[in-house]
């Protein structure tokens, strides 16, 4: 394999790749996540934000082995399942680095996480604190608001999070109830591209907090939520001057001693990644050149349809043509990418697709019996 000089897979990477290749026998597809990236990842985040912690978003990627590593670097973790606790109890990992921030949880999941020790929720309803006090009495829970998602290119405003006079209502009937209201989250949207966004929530949560101490309320807990960036094809602003923007915000406009959570999931496993895939067949459709691989929509790349726009590598010195690139399932919608210029491959060359360590497999299924790719850390 020879490097398209369009790749965004770092010099390191690369030759951790060819050496793989050139001694294993692995039937493609396959991610490479490469352990030095995470590391150097979850040793960036959060660096620039005074006072704050780094909770792993599991559902990012919820490999045991990869969940093994992050823990080995001391990130904290983020939850929202049995089957995540089950991952972190395995690997024994103490209740007091472990959060839950899906807002509307399972009752037997609270049960589960409660008794392990966990006592950190986030809600967003009277529903859900009614259930938290029942099962988890006593717990540490905070609201989530409503934020703007301009500039993200999966948004996450739809589903979760209130309005601050809802939220202010919220945290005091959490208090009335006999949990202990501690503070307030947001989400700006995964794969954030826009720095603008989280100086708007920060705004927005100023705002709240001094109407929550006129109600009597000491909050103490700011949960960030996630979003930083990776770069797919585009450069993105840096982790760095994300966090210097926020870290001045934060210390001019809220207490010194305020405790400020992170749960970043793509920015420490997504750069990591690069899918391993094989070129199954060609096809010319009219004036279309279509491209067929063995990971598609179905068994690893459900992003491509909600917004992520992955880069693609081939060895190939062959005439660039203009592509579809479509997975191997029989259904339509198995269709990754589109107007995708690459010099054309032969059937079984390799394709390489970087960035894809984040919400691939954790998404995939075995829909039409294509397996789930297997990870490997190299």
């Amino acid at each position: 394999m020879k490097k398209n000089i369009h790749s965004s897979i770092p010099p390191l990477t690369w030759q951790k790749i060819l050496n793989f290749h050139a001694t294993s026998e692995e039937q493609t597809p396959y991610l490479l996540l490469d352990k030095d990236v995470v590391s150097k990842k979850a040793g960036l985040i959060g660096g620039g934000i005074n006072n704050s912690r780094c909770f792993y978003a599991v559902k990012a990627h919820p490999g045991i082995e990869v969940v093994r590593l992050i823990d080995s670097l001391a990130l904290n973790f983020e939850i929202a399942s049995e089957g995540e606790l089950h991952i972190l109890k395995t690997l024994g990992v103490s209740p007091e680095r472990i959060i839950s921030s899906n807002p509307v949880k399972n009752p037997h999941f609270i049960e589960e996480a409660f008794s392990y020790g966990i006592t950190y929720f986030a809600f967003d309803s009277t529903e859900e604190v009614d259930k938290i006090s029942r099962i988890a009495p006593s717990s540490n829970v905070y609201v989530r608001l409503t934020v703007p998602n301009e500039g993200s290119e999966w948004p996450l405003s739809k589903k979760f999070g209130v309005e601050p006079d809802r939220a202010i209502d919220l945290l005091l009937y959490a208090g009335e109830m006999g949990l202990n209201p501690a503070g307030l989250t947001f989400h700006v949207g995964s794969q954030c591209t826009n720095i603008y966004n989280w100086s708007t929530a920060l705004d927005k949560v100023k705002a709240l907090w001094i109407k929550a101490g006129e109600k009597g309320l000491s909050l103490n807990l700011l949960n960030l939520g996630g979003g930083y960036p990776i770069r797919y094809r585009r450069d993105i602003i840096g982790i760095p001057a994300i966090e210097e923007m926020i870290n001045d915000l934060i210390t001019k406009q809220f207490p010194e001693d305020l405790m400020i959570h992170l749960e970043p999931g793509r920015a420490v496993v997504g750069d990591a990644g690069v899918f391993v895939t094989s070129v199954t067949g060609k096809a010319k459709r009219g004036d279309e050149n279509w491209l067929y691989i063995d990971v598609g929509v179905f068994n690893g790349l459900m992003e491509s349809i909600g917004g992520i726009k992955y880069s693609y590598v081939v060895g190939s010195r062959a005439e660039p043509k203009r592509w579809i690139i479509a997975g191997p399932s029989c259904d339509s919608l198995d269709v990754i990418d589109r107007d995708i210029i690459l010099p054309e491959p032969a059937t079984g060359d390799h394709l390489l697709i970087p960035s894809s360590g984040a919400y691939t497999v954790s998404y995939a299924s075995e829909f039409n019996g294509f397996r789930i790719p297997k990870t490997i850390l190299i």
